[in-house]
């Protein structure tokens, strides 16, 4: 990676057994989309000389924390190359201008949609809990939120003129999901969306009547509700282009139905030998 050119600043072991975060510097959005999948072949190139695999599965183990492969944005000028997110004036703190708040609005507003294409699998839903068979808190975000440096919501504020996505995992593609986070930012900027006030606290500590009266929504809970979300996107059915939207809700309404239709060992161990 470093002979490539891509700036490798961080290589880490994370919480889960053999799971490695790895930070390398920005670039355009599909050079990165380029990156992405070339990671992912050389990884999987060098475990098969080992005798290993590497897995993208979001949420391999139940008792272990799941994979993110985070999204982070910002927009710079093309004669300047000064980011444009960025702005150290922010009366909230964040350090964010008034054209990323509409950017990341834009993002808010077609948030569900953004998760089918982020989060595309059965067991990226999996991943999305608060806590599940794990001890702590998986760190995972839930809800459709944004803040400062804060895990708890789907986009993170971690640093001025920049936003995180944390839903997405590493299952995506890249390509695609980089497609509807642009339009539906854009879309924000040109409609001047206002995301309101940022969420500050550990949202996962808030009870359903404080979020609530907040007005906080959750991300999809499972794939077919984030599917069921795409189909209905205006905007995502204008990205992908009629067509391929429609194969697209197909296809994952069909892998929706395959998993239902399985029986699974969890099934086996509570019913079998229920009432013997």
């Amino acid at each position: 990676m470093q002979e490539l050119g891509w700036g490798v600043y961080s290589f880490d072991h994370e919480d889960g057994i053999g799971q490695v975060e790895i930070d390398f510097n920005f670039c355009e959005a599909g050079e990165m989309a380029d990156r992405f999948v070339l990671l992912r072949s050389m990884a999987n190139a060098i475990a098969r000389k080992h005798g290993a695999y590497a897995t993208w599965m979001a949420k391999p183990m139940a008792e272990r924390t799941g994979s993110g492969a985070h999204l982070n944005i910002s927009m710079h000028d093309f004669d300047s190359e000064a980011n444009v997110f960025k702005d150290q004036a922010d009366p909230k703190g964040l350090g964010l201008s008034k054209m990323a708040y509409s950017f990341l609005a834009g993002m808010l507003k077609h948030l569900p949609a953004i998760t089918a294409v982020a989060c595309p699998t059965v067991n990226s839903y999996k991943r999305l809990v608060k806590q599940g068979s794990m001890s702590g808190f998986t760190w995972s975000p839930i809800f459709q939120t944004y803040g400062d440096n804060n895990r708890t919501n789907a986009i993170r504020i971690p640093a001025p003129g920049r936003l995180e996505l944390r839903a997405a995992d590493p299952m995506y593609n890249p390509y695609l999901v980089s497609a509807l986070i642009l339009q539906a930012g854009l879309q924000g900027i040109e409609q001047q969306l206002e995301p309101g006030e940022p969420f500050r606290e550990n949202m996962y500590l808030k009870s359903q009547d404080e979020l609530d009266a907040a007005g906080v929504q959750y991300l999809p809970r499972t794939l077919s509700e984030a599917v069921e979300a795409f189909a209905q996107d205006d905007l995502a059915r204008q990205t992908f282009g009629a067509a391929m939207h429609d194969a697209w809700v197909e296809f994952k309404r069909k892998e929706w139905l395959s998993y239902l239709h399985h029986v699974s060992d969890w099934e086996k161990e509570r019913y079998l030998h229920m009432f013997v």
